[in-house]
């Protein structure tokens, strides 16, 4: 009796630890939410509900990222800028996982390797901004800051931060994490179901039609199998973690838990130890750019949990701040706990990444490395939509997957915001985009995205890079 009391009292000093300790230092892209009780009664609220994700599942991802970082996986990672709780709808969910369990396929068969399959999804409703404010004919409103913080019309009344969403931004991600697992053990992820995915795009697409004839020789891989007596039914599944940007930290504290060890996973390791804090609201959750101050909020929120982490590492890194950030937040330096997603865009790529690497090569970490090569390669067409030029987002990952075969160290994988719609939004791609198409379909709520003939070329793409290594 007197054991299990000291144990509570140690989970709830470690909870309080990671959900306090970062007020104490300063939180940037924080809302300005005027009714402070209103914040807190929501806060309490979430304080009191159900976890999103389980302590199991992220320390099972933790073991996925240590083999990324050993070069003994793929990461694949990917889904909208922004999720909006307008677009929470199954067939938007379902478009976006078919997705990225193409490429993976596509991965995976040019690789030999496992791909950690990762959804931008299920608590991606935050942005940072690069302004507090946006103007319009004269008109000056608050940026819009994802549906978790206030509304996209551009309007007074939208524009003010309403708590209340983070509620909502809960409900919204429990309802995608619901159909998630329900897609992925249920049937809809089996391999042996590869043809069935394509349905109703490789007429419309080059990379679609590669595609089927990939599935085509999986199908036969598979026929031979069974005839040879092997048991096929382990394909039934497939594993999937989501994540987010650990943003708005008031959020990420009130669905802070810990869990006592009480089972051991069916690879031999132990469930979380007790008094480990989690944070619950994904399993890898990331530092943005614009966050990852070493004497602010977020490092020190991220430095108290137990989940893999990754950070942004824009083009005016240095050295000295990536192992600064490498021994706040793995200190112990555990393959799988840390991640560091590279968005120096592609005129950069090869000029920075060297460095960060050899610096942290000699430290004797082992990280996963990460491309995104989204955020760096942003420009504005003369429409004044924001795009992306699918060419340059290309030779961006080519320039990272270079550098380290030049090194002889693993590129990890990609970092990718995308769609299972066909948006038009990024220029380029084996169905090109053109500029003039940029107004037909564009829906993002914050940047351009690939849609889904875009993300698989990029898949096919980034294979043979790998294939090429």
């Amino acid at each position: 009796m007197e054991d299990s009391a000291r144990a509570s009292k140690r989970e709830i000093a470690a909870r309080n630890t990671a959900a306090e300790s970062w007020r104490a230092f300063p939180a940037r892209q924080q809302p300005d939410w005027p009714d402070p009780r209103a914040l807190r009664a929501v806060t309490d609220d979430l304080a009191a509900a159900p976890p999103l994700v389980f302590a199991a599942e992220c320390d099972r991802l933790r073991r996925r990222m240590a083999a990324v970082a050993r070069g003994e996986a793929i990461l694949l990672q990917g889904g909208d800028c922004a999720e909006t709780f307008g677009h929470a709808t199954a067939d938007a969910i379902r478009g976006k996982l078919q997705t990225l369990l193409q490429m993976a396929v596509v991965l995976s068969h040019a690789t030999a390797l496992p791909v950690v399959k990762v959804g931008r999804m299920a608590g991606q409703y935050a942005k940072p901004r690069s302004s507090a404010v946006e103007e319009r004919a004269g008109v000056v409103l608050p940026s819009y800051r994802g549906d978790a913080v206030n509304g996209l019309e551009f309007t007074e009344a939208a524009r003010v931060p309403d708590p209340r969403r983070l509620r909502a931004m809960y409900e919204a991600s429990a309802r995608t994490l619901n159909l998630v697992r329900a897609l992925t053990t249920g049937g809809f992820a089996d391999l042996r179901q590869v043809h069935a995915w394509n349905e109703g795009f490789v007429a419309a697409s080059g990379a679609g039609a590669r595609y089927a004839q990939l599935a085509d020789e999986i199908g036969r891989s598979l026929d031979f199998m069974r005839a040879c007596g092997v048991d096929t039914r382990g394909l039934a599944t497939a594993e999937f973690f989501v994540g987010h940007e650990g943003l708005l930290l008031d959020y990420e504290a009130a669905l802070t838990r810990t869990e006592p060890a009480t089972h051991a996973e069916p690879e031999g390791a132990l469930a979380p130890a007790s008094g480990r804090a989690y944070a619950t609201s994904g399993h890898l959750l990331w530092i943005g750019e614009r966050t990852r101050d070493l004497d602010g909020a977020h490092v020190e929120y991220f430095s108290r949990v137990a989940n893999p982490i990754a950070v942004k590492l824009g083009p005016t890194t240095s050295p000295d701040t990536v192992l600064a950030l490498l021994d706040r937040l793995d200190p112990d330096r555990e393959p799988g706990r840390l991640t560091f997603v590279v968005r120096a865009g592609a005129d950069r790529v090869r000029d920075l990444l060297p460095t960060l690497v050899e610096k942290v090569n000699a430290e004797g970490a082992l990280v996963a490395w990460v491309s995104d090569p989204m955020h760096g390669n942003t420009t504005t067409a003369p429409s004044g939509h924001k795009t992306r030029r699918f060419d340059t987002v290309l030779d961006e990952v080519r320039g990272f997957v270079e550098v380290h075969q030049e090194l002889g160290t693993h590129p990890g994988g990609i970092h990718v915001e995308l769609t299972g719609d066909d948006v038009t939004e990024c220029v380029g791609g084996g169905n090109a985009v053109l500029e003039e198409d940029l107004p037909h379909r564009y829906e993002t709520a914050c940047d351009p995205r690939l849609n889904r003939a875009q993300s698989l070329d990029l898949a096919f793409r980034l294979a043979e890079m790998y294939r090429g290594s």
